[in-house]
């Protein structure tokens, strides 16, 4: 092993341990003075210290990663063996591996140091959730090593491991602040509706394991396998995509979602959670563009879920659940980007959209936490008590709608540069009305993406405060450093795709083999300076335009008024969720409470139907046997003369 496979190995490894250790700590004696909070006080630093130095770790061993990696790596060993099934233990390490490594891993750090102040009860505050942080921090922890495996894992078996552990330490963590009635609903909610996905997913991975008879990737990649089951397999692991992307029609739980802690949002929005469908899809890639059915349909989704979401966002007044819907749209992008044959651009906007979209959201973080809501009505007049946290929202906003320079443009611009090319050109894995599709849909989206921002912008920061504060001021550095920290990113990055060793590592190698596997990433540029530039430039403009007109008009009033009678059809998200509820969850509530009626009424009629028949014959028989002296006499005396009469009558027979 290299230095690069035993980099990659201890990726994983090391916020695990962090995050086991953090299980370990005893728990919070509340109600207890004295001793009782000293305790306490010592497992919150003790679980801050375990959080903070799994998640630093990790960003040293993946920026040692990119900076050693020269190539594509790859190592295993046989773990085991299922009649002739092998399953590896090993790593599978190329260019886009380490850039998302050096992602998610500083995403967890800054959300790790942010929660240091987020979760600490102030001389304001009138909620504590302190007392949890040690299994808070933990499951942190173990969320970012599940994330990590999913991104270095060289088997299909390891990659679901990680898959299925970041879906249980997203329950956990939307469901901390469990006094919350709609917390453990979302928590419980967002589990369901992405194992719907991932039983398609599970299916995916056995059907393609089976079929190349190994679950190693580079294994899986070389295989030739047949139309209808790589067709098969390929439309198995999207239902897995849509779940934890949340994508058209499994996209209803993450607005729900943001009924946890803040940085948890970031967190799952920003790197884990929802890119690692993503993620996924470019580790496979090969295999999708063998199955262009595949890809027309995931091209079909991806821009339904680009315009869901943008509109949906429009007309929200929670802060948090704009940027959750802005998630949905954005990742729409990604996976249009996929659809048209550009894994480079789905990645390249996956990286910047961690940078801002984590910034977003800690920026969210700060306001709520000196404002004590999430509602925008009630907000107002903050760029001058909060300027920090303004200007870093100016820059997270800017990004998200695509301003230059700041980098969601050049990213953004890379996904409508490949989807033009495919539509016009026919230059892509897919018919070209997908490319169509895909362009027409992200052309929309970025002028309604710019009108929410906008209006978010407008409504939480500019005029006066609607609702008397208690002086909201910027937050203490716990807080302040993240978002200062994210800030860098989420304005250069994009520039990052005009260096060449930037794209040198979203360059493709030869196709993959069992002794050299692929970056499985095209040879094309992140970056378009064409004047195809332009058109997304106006539509920007005119969507942050109408806003900017609508606020000019009256401050006072919601931009979103002038949607008039669509305004509650976009607040219900086209009532999608209302659709899945009628269809899926009241049948399947109706059909447990037939199942509970008939275990109830049938299976445990007939087991107590038959304990009280038996009960009932033998109480029978337990009164004849306590009959009195006298007609006992008589009954063995009149069973006697029978028996007796019955052996003369046998006998004069005979």
């Amino acid at each position: 092993m290299n230095t690069a496979t035993v980099l990659g190995a201890l990726l994983p490894v090391v916020p695990l341990v962090a995050g086991l250790t953090g299980l370990l700590l005893p728990p919070s004696p509340r109600g207890l003075g004295g001793d009782g909070v000293d305790v306490e006080q010592r497992a919150r630093r003790a679980a801050i210290t375990l959080g903070v130095a799994g998640a630093a770790g990790a960003l040293v061993l993946a920026v040692a990663l990119l900076a050693t990696l020269d190539g594509p790596v790859e190592a295993s060993t046989t773990w085991v063996d299922l009649g002739g099934l092998a399953v590896t233990l090993g790593v599978r390490l190329d260019g886009a591996a380490a850039l998302v490594a050096v992602a998610v891993a500083a995403v967890a750090l800054a959300v790790q140091v942010y929660s240091i102040g987020y979760l600490k009860r102030g001389p304001h505050d009138d909620v504590d959730v302190d007392h949890r942080y040690p299994p808070y921090a933990a499951q942190i922890s173990l969320f970012t090593a599940a994330m990590m495996l999913v991104v270095v894992s060289g088997d299909l078996i390891l990659l679901l491991v990680g898959w299925e552990v970041m879906g249980l330490c997203s329950y956990l963590l939307i469901a901390h602040d469990r006094r919350l009635p709609e917390a453990p609903a979302a928590a419980m909610k967002a589990f369901l509706v992405t194992r719907v996905g991932d039983v398609g997913f599970l299916l995916g991975i056995a059907l393609l394991g089976v079929s190349a008879g190994s679950f190693r990737i580079a294994d899986v990649l070389a295989h030739p396998h047949s139309p209808g089951t790589l067709t098969a397999a390929c439309l198995l692991l999207l239902a897995g995509v849509a779940g934890k992307s949340a994508q058209f029609p499994l996209h209803t739980w993450l607005p729900d979602a943001m009924a946890g802690p803040t940085p948890i949002s970031a967190l799952i929005h920003a790197a884990t959670m929802v890119a690692a469908g993503v993620y996924a899809v470019t580790r496979l890639y090969p295999l999708f563009t063998a199955a262009p059915v595949a890809l027309t349909v995931l091209g079909v989704l991806a821009s339904i879920t680009l315009l869901l979401g943008a509109f949906a966002a429009t007309a929200q007044d929670d802060i948090k659940r704009v940027l959750a819907w802005s998630t949905v749209s954005q990742i729409g992008y990604m996976t249009g980007a996929l659809a048209v044959g550009s894994p480079g651009a789905a990645l390249f906007h996956l990286l910047t959209h961690a940078a801002f979209k984590a910034l977003l959201f800690l920026a969210a973080g700060a306001v709520i936490h000196a404002v004590g809501t999430t509602l925008m009505s009630r907000m107002g007049g903050l760029r001058r008590t909060m300027p920090v946290t303004f200007w870093c929202t100016v820059v997270g906003l800017g990004a998200l709608a695509g301003l230059p320079p700041l980098s969601g443009f050049w990213s953004k611009d890379g996904v409508l540069a490949v989807a033009q090319a495919a539509a016009l050109d026919g230059d892509g894995p897919t018919p070209a009305w997908v490319g169509w599709l895909v362009w027409l849909a992200g052309l929309v989206g970025v002028a309604v993406t710019a009108w929410y921002a906008t209006r978010l912008l407008l409504r939480a920061f500019f005029g006066d405060a609607r609702v008397p504060l208690v002086h909201p001021h910027d937050p203490p550095g716990t807080l302040r450093w993240p978002l200062l920290l994210l800030a860098v990113p989420a304005a250069l990055l994009g520039l990052a795709g005009l260096a060449g060793a930037f794209t040198a590592r979203l360059v493709r190698e030869p196709p993959a083999t069992r002794e050299h596997p692929s970056d499985l990433l095209p040879p094309e540029p992140l970056v378009h300076l064409t004047p195809s530039l332009l058109l997304p430039l106006l539509l920007l403009l005119v969507g942050a335009g109408l806003a900017w007109a609508r606020w000019r008009r009256d401050p006072a009033a919601d931009p979103a008024t002038a949607l008039g009678p669509l305004r509650p059809v976009f607040a219900r998200a086209f009532r999608l969720d209302d659709v899945q509820h009628t269809l899926v969850v009241r049948p399947v509530r109706a059909l447990a409470r037939a199942a509970r009626t008939g275990d109830e009424v049938v299976v445990d009629g007939a087991v107590e139907g038959s304990g009280r028949a038996a009960s009932g014959l033998g109480a029978g028989l337990a009164a004849l046997h306590r009959a009195a002296l006298p007609r006992a006499a008589a009954g063995v005396l009149a069973g006697a003369l029978l028996i007796g009469l019955a052996a003369a009558l046998i006998g004069a027979n005979a």
